[in-house]
């Protein structure tokens, strides 16, 4: 049924935002140039690796030495705008329609994280990744780590469709609110460093 919903909605929301979609794609274009699409290999169900799409929202900026600089630094003005209203996300119905991700669900992290949770927080692998989760309606980018896996972990456990459905909802919410974006006076969340006892 999970299924069903995710190919319905997702195959319904890339006709209806056609137009959308193709004026977005132009923009990243014309101000940041090629590639269109930031695609990175992410774990999804049982941390199988996929590639997971997105409109890029950054350029690539490199001190002396050639090391990347900060997101905040790369991340263009278009590039916030599409963050603060999730424009940046439509490229993800792509991996739903595929079957690598889900409407509602963990959001899918960096492989090289994978090495790093506890027994408990790798729980959010038993399902799907998804466009958007119990974690991202309850604080996104503005909660720790810690509580994210927790509210990841409690989806993973009590995941029915009255919930996706609630979660779906309160996402609509806060996207026009444009809530939860910023971690701090952080564009982005900082990088997860670990923490295999934590069992919470």
């Amino acid at each position: 049924m999970k299924r069903v919903i995710d190919l319905t909605i997702s195959l319904t929301l890339l006709i209806l935002f056609s137009l959308i979609i193709l004026i977005v794609a132009v923009m990243v274009r014309v101000k940041m140039g090629a590639p269109i699409l930031f695609a990175q290999q992410r774990p999804g169900l049982q941390g199988k690796p996929f590639y997971l799409y997105k409109f890029r929202t950054m350029i690539n900026l490199h001190d002396d030495q050639g090391n990347l600089l900060s997101d905040d630094l790369r991340l263009t003005k278009l590039g916030k705008f599409l963050r603060k209203f999730s424009l940046d996300e439509f490229p993800q119905l792509i991996n739903v329609v595929k079957g690598e991700m889900s409407l509602v669900g963990p959001r899918p992290l960096l492989m090289e994280y994978l090495e790093l949770y506890s027994e408990n927080q790798n729980k959010r692998h038993n399902v799907r990744p998804g466009i958007t989760g119990w974690a991202q309606v309850n604080g996104r980018n503005s909660i720790s780590w810690e509580e994210k896996f927790e509210y990841d972990v409690w989806y993973v456990e009590n995941q029915s469709i009255v919930i996706d459905l609630k979660i779906l909802f309160l996402t609509l919410i806060k996207v026009i609110k444009s809530e939860g974006i910023q971690n701090g006076k952080n564009s982005t969340m900082p990088v997860f460093r670990g923490n295999k006892h934590y069992e919470g």
